[in-house]
């Protein structure tokens, strides 16, 4: 890391892009700390591809700043994109020309790119993601899936500091998207920096270690995975045939109860803090804010107030859950 670095691969600042009255990046503040696997998480149409053509140098910012590895962009563009490989809006490349040979053209197209290993390097890429069985075969012969398999080995085919991917496992089998997420859990082992910009909210959260979620052009949350499944309150559920005494304690921790009971199935399912009997054991559920109580308090202090706890849970909003909240849409969450 250079002598005063921020630790942080990509950070922006108020950063916006409008396109007319249309505001399609608006404010934007992101840090991607180095080492990272960033998940970059929103809608179709939320922003995400253009900010990323404004990280690469590819559109022109309205307004605000752009550092990438500790460099202003699109200024150092010249210095700092050779550090950078990218797969943005899905690889193009010439159909009747061989993966291998459209890679190896790529390649030399860039004029940092050493000549004496290419070929090396080529291969080593093609193998990487799958495709060394199919290098010598015409791209307009490959599947959508092997189509993105090859521009992820065009973006591997030399050394990177930073590696932007937009939507990589598109187009890609149940068995192609593991091999890519593996592919990246190697790579930033290794110690590169991963952007990886998606609507799919299941591949986020099994790829990545950080997250920002966009909305309508907008930031509406930034934090490692875990700081973002903990943004809402949980649930403490207990099953005891003691239900009075339960919520009498709860209320003297904190929780307090409240709502109507309900039943659901054979079992009760109390919302907001009732209880209700079946069978002799009634269900008390109350909010959990804050992680407060700790678990094992709560189990304690029933335990020594005679309590009979027959289950206890403590169950949160889902990160689909959170993310529905925060931008009030959906995400896809399986393919």
């Amino acid at each position: 890391m250079a002598p005063g670095d921020t630790g942080l691969a990509i950070e922006t600042s108020q950063l916006s892009k409008s396109f007319g009255t249309r505001h399609a990046v608006n404010n934007l503040d992101l840090a991607v700390p180095h080492g990272s696997v960033f998940g970059f998480l929103g809608p179709n149409g939320s922003g995400k591809t253009t900010t990323i053509r404004m990280l690469l140098g590819l559109a022109t910012p309205t307004s605000g700043s752009i550092s990438v590895l500790g460099r202003p962009m699109p200024a150092a563009g010249q210095d700092v994109l050779p550090h950078v490989g990218a797969l943005v809006e899905g690889p193009a490349f010439y159909p009747f020309l061989s993966g291998r040979s459209n890679l190896l053209r790529l390649d030399a197209a860039n004029p940092r790119s050493a000549a004496a290993d290419r070929r090396r390097r080529v291969d080593r890429a093609l193998d990487t993601v799958g495709l060394g069985q199919a290098a010598r075969l015409a791209v307009h012969a490959y599947s959508l899936g092997m189509k993105q398999r090859l521009g992820i080995a065009n973006a591997l085919a030399t050394d990177h500091e930073l590696l932007v991917l937009d939507e990589p496992t598109n187009g890609l089998d149940p068995q192609g998207t593991r091999e890519v997420r593996h592919l990246i859990a190697s790579l930033a082992g290794a110690g590169t920096t991963v952007f990886i910009s998606s609507h799919l909210l299941s591949e986020i959260e099994q790829m990545c270690t950080h997250a920002a979620v966009m909305s309508n052009g907008n930031r509406v949350a930034q934090g490692t995975l875990a700081e973002l499944r903990s943004g809402g309150n949980g649930t403490v559920v207990i099953h005891t045939p003691d239900a009075d005494a339960a919520r009498t304690v709860l209320g003297g921790l904190g929780l307090l109860p409240g709502g109507e009971a309900a039943q659901g199935g054979d079992t009760a399912v109390v919302p907001h803090g009732e209880t209700g009997e079946e069978g002799g054991t009634g269900v008390v559920q109350v909010p959990w804010p804050d992680d407060e109580p700790a678990p094992e308090s709560i189990v304690a202090a029933l335990v020594a107030a005679g309590v009979r706890v027959r289950g206890f849970a403590l169950e949160r909003p889902s990160l689909e859950d959170r993310f529905v909240e925060l931008t009030g849409e959906g995400f896809d969450v399986a393919r």
